[in-house]
């Protein structure tokens, strides 16, 4: 009885509750390979996918989609934690 009374206490102190644990997991979740080529091929329609590593860019983990289309060569690295565009590069391919 005692115990079952002191995590109510602090489950009343902290705020905390059996809704607010799916919010906080849905903040969290990370992007997936599929999710951040979706991202890529939006912010480059018309371009295929030629290759998708995951990498560190600017100390965020990514994924890096490169993508081609006519003659050239596009990077965009999607950060896993918030699926924003980290870094985007585009190179012509003689």
């Amino acid at each position: 009885m005692r115990i079952r009374y002191a995590v109510t206490a602090a489950v009343a102190v902290l705020g905390l509750t059996a809704a607010a644990s799916p919010a906080v997991a849905a903040t969290t979740a990370a992007v997936t390979k599929a999710q951040a080529v979706k991202i890529a091929k939006k912010k480059v329609p018309g371009a295929y996918v030629s290759d998708v590593e995951r990498e560190r860019e600017h100390g965020v983990r990514t994924w890096k989609i490169e993508l081609e289309k006519g003659d050239w060569e596009y990077d965009v690295y999607v950060a896993v934690s918030t699926g924003r565009i980290v870094k985007f590069t585009r190179d012509y391919d003689d």
